[in-house]
């Protein structure tokens, strides 16, 4: 809406979903294998690497979709 109301042309429609977990760079390969799940199912993704978590920015008509993903990928982990 910010974006909208200041007359800026968007190039990529997207949400921003974060990563609740502390990430570090000894997850080596943790962002990977995020990324490679959601584009097994087609879908893009600009991943953003910050000091405590990670934020992804996925199209924002299959946030929804990318959280469902995400939710499956947490649960095969758990167990």
């Amino acid at each position: 809406e910010k974006a909208i109301a200041a007359a800026l042309t968007a190039s990529f429609r997207c949400r921003m979903v974060t990563l609740n977990i502390h990430s570090s760079l000894e997850a080596v390969g943790f962002l990977a294998a995020i990324t490679t799940r959601l584009a097994a199912a087609g879908m893009g993704v600009n991943p953003v690497s910050a000091f405590y978590h990670d934020h992804l920015f996925v199209p924002a008509d299959r946030a929804e979709e990318a959280l469902e993903l995400l939710v499956g990928l947490a649960a095969e982990n758990r167990s």
